[in-house]
């Protein structure tokens, strides 16, 4: 799990270029991310979701609608996912893009609802795996001196 190159930010440090598996590692600390697609009509819709890390990609439920219509229409969809302190101006984010499916086969539904269960109800949920065709990341590390105190009112 090493970092394959960095590259310069306005701030001064360096952020770092993660490989894939420190990329699909960082995405087991969290639970919710975004899916990205583009509607027939072009326009780009981006959507939270509760997630989990399966094999090579992602799994999230969902319900009718413009997710479902996008993994039924074929087209790529994208994933991502971060974590970050602002007050240590730390964090990472990941993202992956791949083709969405539906899962149907009833052994692996079986299994994937024994993970952890989505934050919001949904009628009918339809288990939907993101396969990654392309993993990339990026970490900002704490830089020295990085550390800010801000103070709000009197001294």
């Amino acid at each position: 799990m090493h970092a394959k190159d960095t590259t310069s930010f306005t701030g001064g440090g360096q952020t770092e270029v993660l490989d894939r598996d420190t990329c699909m590692a960082l995405l087991r600390t969290v639970k919710v991310g975004r899916v990205a697609w583009s509607a027939p009509s072009g326009e780009v819709v981006v959507l939270p979701v509760n997630f989990v890390v399966d094999h090579d990609g992602v799994v999230f439920t969902s319900s009718r609608g413009g997710k479902l219509d996008a993994v039924h229409r074929g087209g790529p969809l994208s994933f991502e996912a971060d974590d970050i302190e602002p007050a240590l101006r730390v964090g990472w984010s990941v993202l992956l893009v791949g083709v969405g499916e539906i899962i149907t086969d009833p052994d692996q539904v079986r299994r994937l609802e024994e993970l952890p269960a989505t934050w919001v109800a949904v009628a009918e949920p339809v288990f939907v795996r993101l396969t990654a065709r392309q993993v990339t990341g990026r970490r900002l590390p704490l830089q020295p001196g990085g550390i800010a105190v801000e103070r709000v009112g009197g001294a």
